[in-house]
């Protein structure tokens, strides 16, 4: 009983313990591979392609273009380690990403991208204005792995919807993007 109360617990902290999150510029980056469009506001997700808890955040943004059609230029960087194998990044994760509406999917090179917007952790999204001005930044999960009505997800569609923000951050819940020996060994991520 004891095992079990203590495996429990366990579990239930590694869900609800968010990732790292470095800093998120107040507006967009004056270096950047990524267009940003001034017609409509820009997301990013920046994503390990080998994060099990990052399909629930697919699963999210595939919720959030549903009722966001037209209103965002939205992208999905998948983080690509230096030196990493043909098609190690080719995963259904990256499938899944690119079959959702409105989406195109990037490689981000060795991370320079998410190292440049402020991402640490897979899953992390980042929304900036037409005026490139940041809205959000945070998850879109209200833990790691699970999919759902959440924070996140509400206030990324009330930034798209033009409507004031009762904050403009929340935790983001998924394996590290940075562990460079993780991703080049190909192996799932770990917190």
């Amino acid at each position: 009983m004891t095992a079990l109360a203590f495996g429990g617990h366990a579990l239930i902290k590694y869900e609800t313990t968010p990732g790292p999150v470095g800093a998120v510029a107040s507006s967009w980056p004056s270096v950047s591979v990524v267009p940003r469009q001034t017609e409509k506001p820009t997301l990013l997700m920046f994503a390990h392609p080998h994060c099990p808890c990052s399909r629930a955040s697919i699963g999210e943004l595939a919720q959030i273009m549903a009722h966001a059609v037209g209103k965002v230029n939205a992208y999905v960087l998948f983080v690509r380690p230096e030196n990493a194998e043909a098609g190690w990044d080719d995963t259904d994760l990256r499938s899944s990403a690119a079959a959702i509406p409105g989406v195109i999917v990037l490689t981000d090179e060795n991370g320079k991208e998410a190292a440049r917007f402020g991402a640490k952790t897979s899953g992390h999204t980042i929304v900036f204005g037409s005026d490139g001005v940041l809205l959000f930044s945070g998850g879109i999960t209200g833990s790691r792995g699970h999919a759902g009505s959440n924070a996140g997800e509400n206030l990324v569609l009330a930034a798209l919807n033009k409507q004031t923000l009762e904050r403009a951050r929340t935790p983001v819940f998924g394996c590290s993007l940075t562990k460079r020996p993780t991703m080049a060994e190909g192996k799932v991520c770990s917190k």
